[in-house]
Formats: structure tokens, sequence, C-alpha cells
């Protein structure tokens, strides 16, 4: 691929990214708030596949797009009415929200324009599958396994606590 259509590529899913992003947070609607994290995850896997990390795409459309979406959408038909919509904030929390993602902003920023960015010490396009498996399967430090297993009890525990919420209804 040549060089401007990749660029083109990347600033229409970093466009798609940014503006799903704001409408994820901003609608009043939490169903279609899903429907729009949902866009902004497809994005993020589109960069993924553009950056020839093929398998880190791939997790991002079966886990993330896939798997929590579905999670999220379950919880919300299951704990919400169709009548439920966010209630207006006040001026206070808005300017609050405003400082505190100025501030994020400043730091992404610097983190990035200070942050000496090396070449990875992987050769070629991908990091190697079994060093991949190694470090999701592996229990020794900076492995995943014991995260991995925490998060999954944590969703069951989500997904328990939605069905009880229903129930009650």
């Amino acid at each position: 691929m040549n060089s401007a259509p990749q660029e083109a590529v990347f600033y229409i899913l970093a466009a798609t990214i940014v503006v799903f992003s704001v409408m994820t947070v901003t609608t009043r609607r939490i169903l279609r708030s899903a429907t729009y994290l949902l866009f902004v995850l497809f994005a993020t896997a589109g960069i993924y596949f553009q950056l020839n990390y093929s398998f880190l795409g791939a997790v991002q459309l079966m886990i993330y797009a896939g798997g929590i979406i579905i999670l999220y959408v379950f919880s919300i038909l299951l704990t919400s009415t169709d009548k439920d919509k966010a209630t207006r904030l006040k001026n206070s929390k808005v300017m609050a929200g405003l400082l505190t993602a100025l501030a994020g902003a400043v730091l992404c920023v610097f983190i990035t324009l200070t942050h000496n960015f090396g070449p990875s010490h992987y050769i070629g396009d991908e990091v190697p599958m079994k060093v991949i498996g190694t470090a999701l399967m592996g229990t020794e430090k900076y492995q995943y396994l014991l995260p991995f297993e925490a998060i999954s009890v944590l969703i069951l525990a989500c997904i328990i606590g939605g069905i009880i919420i229903a129930r009650k209804r």
C-alpha cells in the first residue's frame, strides 16, 4: 500500500474513533452509547490491522467488539427500561469534566513529546505467536494469567449482579 492511501485510511479511522467516542459519552440513551462504543472498537481494530498487527486486531474484534459489547448490551437490557435516560448534569460537573479532560490531554501530549519511543526489539512485522502465548498464559512476572482470571471473576460477578437486579423487578 502506498503512503498516501494508508494515511487517508488512518485519518478516517482516527476521525471515526474521535467522533464516536464523543457520541458515546454525550448521548442520553445508554443502548445507543453501547452501539457507538462498538464503532469505536471496530475502528481501533482497523488501526491494528493497518499496522500489520493482525493478531491484536483479531483479538480486538473477538474479545472487545464481540464479547464485551454483548455483555454491555445484555446487562443494559436486563437492568434498564425503555424510558431510562441520563439526567442533565449541573454546570459545575460539566466544568469539572472539561477541566479533567483538558488535564488528561495536556498530560498525554506532554508524555508523547518528551518520551523517546525506541524501535521494537522484534524483527519483522509481528510478535511471534509463541511469545504472545507465553505472556498470556504464564504466571511469572509480566505474564497475564492471574489478571485474566481476576477479570473473568469480575465479569461473572457483574452478570450475576445484573440478573439479581433484573429479578427484583
